[in-house]
């Protein structure tokens, strides 16, 4: 399951995160890493950009980025 299938509300625990370099340490500088808890804060309307709660942070990701993260839900 990625980021992007989760609902509002929902929390997640990330598993593992396949996207190239830059993108993967972009994450990584969120918090966004193996392991981490996450919360999903927001939709946008047309469900193109996602906010989440990791780490006492809040983080807006497009959904194309959220794709690349795999998770589990909790």
């Amino acid at each position: 399951m990625t980021l992007a299938m989760l609902k509002k509300g929902q929390k997640a625990k990330v598993e593992t995160i396949s996207c190239d370099l830059e993108l993967k340490n972009r994450l990584y500088s969120f918090g966004i890493v193996k392991n981490a808890i996450l919360n999903v804060d927001e939709w946008t309307f047309r469900k193109k950009t996602i906010k989440i709660e990791i780490n006492n942070s809040r983080v807006a990701l497009r959904a194309c980025e959220a794709d690349t993260i795999n998770v589990k839900a909790i």
